[in-house]
């Protein structure tokens, strides 16, 4: 007959368990009234670690309070999200707060791991941002890129600095707003990476015999893709490479020319890669280990 879902505690009948009963010996001593101790304090909850922006609930998981959002909805399971705003739970209608609970505990450490990632890449994002002022530091070709502003020089110049990092002066007054300077430098940036990958696929193109069959190089500003070559010669490579040291753009680079021969990632593939560049797969690290500055 239609009604409420069973609930896990009805699988268990329900009832309470009963300790058995026995009466003290004859003759033994009646024992002694127990005397109120100091009350123990109640243990102190632990602070909220992680909290969604439209918290509504909050769990205790692992030893860490979640603050979380739970959505009502026509579904006919508990679902778990995890995202840049934190956790989001969406449950049936008809389930009840303590079936919730439940499935969260079931799931804790998979929460828990989920939550730890979206933290490490939001530190991530904001370790990268730049502020954009004098002084501040970006990555270039693998080294730190100091930029100064120097309204005399009317210009881009790049010099190795006396400690070793490399400074870019920048031609525009020190009162510059921050969209300025950004773009002046991404330009400059950009410039550069074109100029580099020009050099570079010529190297590698003739290398690997398909010189004659490159016949655009573009520029990319894909979020996702280091870089693309299609079946017409056009080869895309992002410019944001040019934060990384050589040895990583050069390694995608050589990926994308080795297209022009397979278009594809079998093993013929890999065997022209190899062939000039035997070490790609330490060179392919770079691109997992090299910091990319948020421009944005």
């Amino acid at each position: 007959m239609p009604g409420r879902r069973p609930s896990p505690q009805d699988a268990t009948g329900g009832g309470q368990v009963l300790l058995p009963q026995f009466d003290p010996p004859v003759g033994a001593p009646e024992a002694a009234p127990l005397r109120p101790g100091p009350s123990a304090a109640a243990p102190a909850a632990p602070p909220v670690l992680w909290r969604h922006l439209r918290s509504n609930r909050e769990a205790e998981l692992g030893g860490h309070r979640i603050g979380y959002e739970l959505q009502r909805a026509r579904r006919r399971s508990i679902g778990f999200v995890v995202g840049r705003e934190g956790l989001c739970v969406r449950a049936p209608r008809w389930v009840g707060q303590g079936e919730i609970d439940q499935a969260l505990q079931s799931k804790a450490g998979w929460i828990l791991r989920k939550l730890a990632d979206q933290q490490a890449r939001q530190d991530r994002l904001a370790a990268a941002r730049v502020d954009w002022r004098d002084g501040a530091v970006l990555p270039y070709l693998g080294r730190d890129l100091c930029l100064r502003l120097a309204p005399q020089d009317g210009a881009m110049r790049l010099v190795e600095g006396a400690d070793g990092c490399r400074e870019l002066y920048v031609g525009l007054p020190q009162d510059a707003d921050a969209q300025r300077l950004r773009e002046a430098v991404q330009g400059w940036l950009q410039g550069q990476a074109l100029a580099l990958f020009e050099q570079r696929c010529a190297r590698f193109a003739m290398a690997m015999g398909v010189t004659q069959r490159l016949r655009r190089l573009r520029l990319s500003s894909a979020r996702t893709r280091w870089g693309s070559a299609s079946s017409d010669g056009t080869v895309r490579l992002n410019w944001r490479l040019i934060h990384l040291a050589l040895p990583t753009i050069d390694y995608v680079v050589a990926h994308e020319l080795a297209h022009l021969r397979e278009m594809n990632h079998g093993p013929a593939f890999w065997e022209v890669l190899r062939a000039v560049m035997p070490d790609y797969e330490q060179r392919r690290g770079g691109l997992r280990d090299g910091q990319v500055p948020v421009f944005d």
